[in-house]
């Protein structure tokens, strides 16, 4: 099932992020990156990233041919690897390298501020913004992909894949950009995963995460993971008339 909406490659970073994510996820060495374990999981991330048709997803799937690729080499016997490695380099090394070098290179960008606009303000540290009233203690960074985390667990819920393909056609994301505006209204703070009703069928359950990903984008809502990892989203500090803006161009985009 895919939906009529386009998601910027900028907004879920890239390939390589997400190899970081669950590499820290897994609290695995990236020298010893157990690839069967990793590539399993980020095949689970691309199922995910189709509904969503995400702008130039080939990225991903780039990605995720290579560590297929890599899974099956060593699967070989010893003889076969050797005689391959003859051939040329071993893609595992050079798939380290440029997790080392990714890596190296976001950290730099950290420490001079270049990091996006979307890491800075969007999903914010504890403690680097103030909630009016009582906020969540111990606020900590939470990712795009920490909230695909969350996602899959929303997913694993859902209906079946024939309920999706009946329903598919009556949500829209501005629909959904309205309820959840109102709720986090009147609540002050939900968390992420009761956004999405217990019985909503997948394709509900990706619009609705859409008009998570445009609520923030537009600083309509603000989202934070707590040190016991559960993700809530407040009210951001947009104006009413960019709620409006946003659901207008929504509409006008029959999304």
């Amino acid at each position: 099932m895919t939906v009529d909406y386009n998601i910027k490659l900028e907004f879920f970073e890239g390939p390589l992020d997400l190899l970081l994510h669950l590499i820290k996820k897994n609290e695995v060495d990236i020298y010893d990156i157990p690839i069967a374990t990793i590539t399993e999981q980020y095949l689970e991330y691309i199922e995910i990233l189709k509904d969503m048709n995400l702008d130039r997803a080939g990225d991903f799937l780039v990605m995720a041919a290579t560590l297929t690729h890599i899974k099956s080499k060593m699967l070989l016997p010893v003889d076969s690897v050797e005689e391959e490695e003859e051939e040329g380099p071993d893609p595992r090394e050079e798939l380290m390298r440029r997790l080392l070098e990714y890596q190296m290179y976001k950290e730099a960008a950290e420490e001079l501020g270049e990091r996006d606009r979307l890491g800075r303000d969007l999903f914010v540290r504890g403690g680097e913004i103030e909630f009016d009233g009582a906020e969540e203690p111990g606020l900590v960074n939470v990712s795009v992909f920490d909230l695909m985390d969350a996602l899959k667990g929303v997913l694993a819920r859902s209906s079946t894949e024939t309920v999706i393909e009946l329903t598919a056609e009556r949500y829209k994301v501005a629909d959904k950009i309205n309820h959840i505006l109102d709720t986090i209204g009147a609540q002050h703070s939900v968390t992420f995963t009761s956004l999405f009703d217990s019985s909503a069928s997948r394709g509900e359950v990706i619009v609705t995460f859409l008009a998570v990903l445009e609520l923030a984008k537009m600083f309509l809502i603000k989202l934070h993971q707590t040190e016991d990892r559960v993700i809530r989203v407040y009210t951001g500090p947009a104006q009413n008339h960019q709620r409006d803006q946003l659901v207008k161009e929504s509409e006008e985009q029959n999304f």
